[in-house]
């Protein structure tokens, strides 16, 4: 994923890496939820929760109904290391903030999957020895956070290192091993073509050490994409690829595919309208694809000016639009329709209660088919009677007709 970083310079990316970092620390390590759909993980939009001008993770819920985020991202230390930070600057093991964005999330019943990786930086996989070490790294991550849900986002320039592919497969698979029901997806760059020569490579990666992910999505953006139209093709195209490389039929491929996209204008400066992800949502649920996904969050809200001057922005898209036009599209992924107007609840209607008959009498005499009322209730006379209680035998010759 693209958070701008090709766009800012040196020490801005690293600006944003770190802050990337801190959403993830959101969660809860000492009291993880129970998960939620995978319907959920695979709809959660990513969020820079420390950087960006982070927006309110409670207010997007409130306002759209999304209840998953994609907190981004774990990277290698700076300085080099095999322990995981965010941003390449922020330790994993002593960090609180991201903690508490991540306690407020599910705290109103959501959940959230980090992302480890992304656009520049350093990451684990380059850093580690091998697979079980990087595995080890990002077992601190799940541990401390309690995760249900984890993101390999694999692109430049670590994806252009073989051995460190080899490490993140190889640990996403350990990872999968050791965490049983944990959702994990593999995010790399989307081309014309589906992938380029690195996306394919990674694929063939993931079939040699035989590990299958929840899905493999790819970014059709940042690559001479123009609206929708291309970025289906891509998914059509990256469909193909999937099938030759794994043996897989296509309903099989696209159960194992997702969508990955930039709202608004991307980085290179290609623009993603609202109908531009309605489209693409309609070919992902109509193809039952696993995942639909957007960078970012921190951009879901309209620029002043709209167009920001003809610029990309880290904190908003670029279009015009209501904040959280996007998430909503994220929201209808995972099957739930964003709240309205609470309704009134339909009262339950108190029934209206039956009359009592005449008053049992002791001295009387009743015969068959006789009503009296007693205690409340109304009984009738099985056979003939005279000073017997209604109710104080079961056997007896008084057959309870109900409260009166």
């Amino acid at each position: 994923m693209r958070p701008l970083r090709a766009c800012l310079g040196a020490a801005a990316a690293v600006t944003l890496a770190a802050a990337g970092t801190t959403a993830l620390v959101a969660s809860n390590a000492s009291g993880a939820t129970t998960a939620l759909s995978n319907r959920w993980y695979a709809a959660a939009p990513y969020l820079m929760p420390l950087d960006n001008n982070p927006p309110d993770a409670a207010a997007i819920m409130d306002a759209s109904g999304l209840k998953a985020f994609q907190l981004a991202f774990v990277l290698a230390p700076n300085g080099g290391g095999c322990s995981p930070t965010w941003g390449g600057t922020a330790a994993v093991s002593s960090d609180t903030a991201v903690q508490s964005v991540i306690n407020t999330i599910r705290a109103k019943g959501g959940d959230v999957s980090v992302s480890i990786g992304g656009y520049g930086g350093t990451k684990l996989g380059q850093t580690c020895a091998d697979a079980a070490s990087t595995a080890a790294a990002y077992q601190q991550v799940i541990t401390k956070y309690g995760l249900h849900a984890i993101d390999f986002d694999l692109e430049e320039p670590e994806y252009e290192n073989t051995a460190a592919i080899r490490n993140e497969i190889g640990a996403a698979k350990i990872l999968q091993q050791n965490n049983p029901g944990l959702y994990v997806s593999v995010t790399t760059a989307g081309t014309a073509d589906g992938t380029g020569w690195f996306g394919k490579q990674m694929l063939l990666e993931a079939k040699s050490q035989g590990f299958t992910p929840n899905n493999f999505s790819i970014m059709p953006f940042d690559g001479g994409f123009s609206g929708a139209a291309s970025q289906t093709s891509a998914l059509t195209n990256f469909n193909s690829i999937l099938q030759s490389t794994f043996g897989w039929d296509q309903a099989t491929a696209y159960a194992h595919e997702g969508f990955s996209g930039m709202n608004g204008r991307s980085d290179t400066g290609e623009y993603f309208t609202q109908a531009d992800f309605q489209t693409v949502l309609d070919y992902a649920t109509s193809h039952n694809m696993d995942r639909f996904t957007f960078w970012s969050l921190n951009r879901d809200r309209q620029c002043s000016p709209v167009d920001n001057n003809g610029t990309t922005s880290g904190t908003c898209s670029s279009v015009a639009q209501s904040a959280w036009d996007f998430a909503t599209y994220s929201v209808k992924f995972a099957g739930v329709t964003p709240p309205t107007t609470t309704p009134t609840p339909t009262p339950t209607p108190t029934p209206t209660p039956t009359s009592c008959k005449t008053a049992w009498s002791a001295s009387a005499v009743y015969t068959a088919g006789n009503e009296v009322s007693y205690n409340s209730h109304n009984w009738k006379a099985k056979w003939w009677t005279q000073n017997e209680v209604p109710g104080a035998s079961e056997w007896g010759p008084w057959q309870d007709e109900g409260a009166c």
